[in-house]
């Protein structure tokens, strides 16, 4: 999901003749320790001042040297007045200029964070006579450049990789998820705030190779030895999906028509050496499409493209232009082919990027419903046993090692602990199911996929989540919700003999009452455990949910 050695280092004064103005002309300090590095966690006051409005990227990417320069402008919305514009970015770059609504201001580059004070730092008060930025819109400017941290094990530790692919073209990917976009570009990097009027991002590359970017490619312009792409997104994106991919790129094309008959690009960035595979690839994607529309409603950025991008490690959700290994392994679902991959993180564009969790605590949203999707998938494919024996893999592999959501403002390591956040959280709502029954389990999901409470500008929660199906079942199920998102427990239901051919079935730690299908004389029969349990009648030991529906433990008395 989700480290050159040198900086370079350009006089300010030289490029901007304004150098003398600064109380701090530019700065640069000892490099990021990024292994340390985790997105969010908790927001500082002072950001949470903040409203980022857009992003824009003027970045020149110089590969022989694995060193990126150029600025970044952001513009913000200050809720009430401040003293201080608060941004992230690491250490790994010289800040060269700084300017707040065109005027350029002193800051501070440590701890990985931008410090720009409204009196500029030398009793200047250019922006109020009360040395503060004033509510409403600022645009501030950034110019930077240094080598990005390279990748140790992609996407998971993230950065930059710059590798070759197999005929000795350059090939370049980037990686931010765990560590966020200050690995490369100042931002506020906080899942809970995403750009509301997007991003543009112009790319400068050697010429010959090409850049995959989110949003819709404006146009491309070459001069001399440099091509540079202008991408430019209308929809809010997510911090880690604002970043591009280079390569020697085939750009093959083609179109869906969604469930709402809106038609939209498909445009897939292969190796040029791969491109036998594409249309395989491609067709794939539109039945994938298909599926996920069924379940979430229509593809989420129907407006600009569905987007795939080769790269040289594990895919990623990046929005629009998902990645892909480029392996091209695909198994057979009822004779169909299926790539676990591809499929898990286009069901992204629905969980993470279109529903994006507001604090990575409750990252079990956007990971454990993305892979209970595949689930859903494999019963379309290949029916109810593909459905239970994904169901039966995700249960194997999940490990207890920590709830779900472990508290509030919590760091994305804080969160992140192997595989239960995805199997546990595709188990969840696998058990929530059972609970609800299809009709209102289906229907609440497709609602928390498409009502706009919950979508596009509007982050969640797992409590909006819990809310929001307690509303359709008609009964409160936050205990359900928080024995097992906030516990490791499991269910616990002793049977016991308690004369010829009568038991009792009752739970050992009841937090709600809940159904339970129950085998009896070899009759499986749905039935309502409560507190003080049931007693029933049967020739052989009852059987307590042997179809799988719940996490559990069954004692026998």
């Amino acid at each position: 999901m989700l480290y050159s050695k040198h900086l370079r280092i350009i006089a300010a004064f030289c490029l901007f003749g304004i150098a003398q103005i600064f109380s701090t002309p530019f700065a640069t300090a000892q490099k990021t320790d990024v292994g340390k590095l985790s997105s969010g966690g908790k927001l500082k006051p002072v950001q949470a001042n903040m409203d980022i409005r857009k992003y824009t990227l003027n970045l020149d990417v110089d590969i022989a040297n694995k060193f990126i320069k150029g600025n970044t402008t952001v513009n913000l919305q200050l809720k009430n007045a401040a003293d201080t514009i608060l941004l992230d970015l690491i250490q790994h770059y010289t800040i060269e200029m700084i300017k707040v609504d065109g005027k350029p201001i002193s800051f501070d580059h440590n701890e990985e964070k931008i410090f720009i004070k409204a009196n500029g730092g030398d009793g200047v008060k250019p922006f109020s006579t009360s040395n503060q930025f004033n509510a409403g819109n600022h645009s501030v400017l950034i110019v930077y450049s240094g080598n990005p941290p390279e990748a140790v094990r992609p996407p998971w530790l993230g950065g930059f990789t710059w590798s070759k692919d197999r005929s000795g073209n350059d090939w370049v990917s980037i990686n931010i998820q765990k560590e966020g976009g200050r690995m490369y570009f100042p931002c506020k990097d906080h899942p809970s705030d995403e750009p509301n009027e997007g991003v543009e991002m112009n790319i400068t590359v050697p010429a010959g190779l090409s850049v995959a970017g989110p949003g819709l490619l404006q146009k491309t312009v070459t001069k001399k030895n440099k091509s540079t792409f202008y991408w430019k997104t209308n929809y809010t994106i997510s911090n880690y999906c604002v970043l591009f991919n280079i390569g020697k790129y085939r750009v093959f094309k083609d179109s869906y028509t969604t469930i709402n008959n809106n038609i939209v690009p498909i445009e897939y960035y292969i190796l040029e050496e791969d491109s036998a595979q594409a249309k395989r690839v491609i067709e794939a994607k539109k039945r994938d499409s298909k599926i996920l529309e069924k379940y979430f409603g229509e593809y989420p950025w129907y407006k600009e493209k569905i987007g795939i991008a080769a790269v040289p490690n594990s895919g990623m959700e990046h929005q629009t232009m998902i990645t892909f290994d480029n392996k091209f392994i695909f198994t057979k679902v009822g004779g169909q082919d299926y790539s676990a991959n591809l499929f898990h993180e286009y069901a992204h564009e629905w969980w993470a990027n279109k529903v994006t969790n507001r604090d990575w605590a409750h990252m079990w949203i956007q990971e454990g419903i993305g892979t209970y999707a595949e689930a859903l998938a494999m019963y379309e494919l290949g029916g109810q046993e593909a459905y239970n024996q994904i169901i039966a893999n995700h249960k194997r592999g999940i490990r207890y090692r920590k709830p779900l959501v472990g508290g509030e403002e919590l760091s994305e390591d804080e969160t992140y602990a192997g595989n239960d956040i995805y199997t546990k959280g595709s188990f969840f709502m696998h058990s929530l199911r059972y609970v609800l029954g299809d009709e209102v389990f289906l229907k609440t999901l497709k609602q928390l996929a498409t009502d706009e409470a919950y979508t596009y500008d509007n982050t969640v929660t797992s409590t909006d989540v819990e809310q929001l199906f307690s509303k359709a079942a008609g009964y409160s199920l936050k205990p359900f919700f928080d024995f097992h998102l906030r516990t490791t427990q499991v269910i616990e239901v002793s049977i016991k003999e308690t004369g010829y051919q009568q038991y009792q079935i009752k739970p050992l730690n009841y937090f709600m009452d809940l159904p339970f299908e129950i085998t009896l004389n070899g009759n499986a029969t749905r039935m309502i455990l409560g507190k003080d349990g049931i007693s029933v009648k049967s020739t052989t030991v009852p059987m307590v949910d042997a179809a799988g529906y719940y996490l559990k433990k069954v004692v026998i008395q």
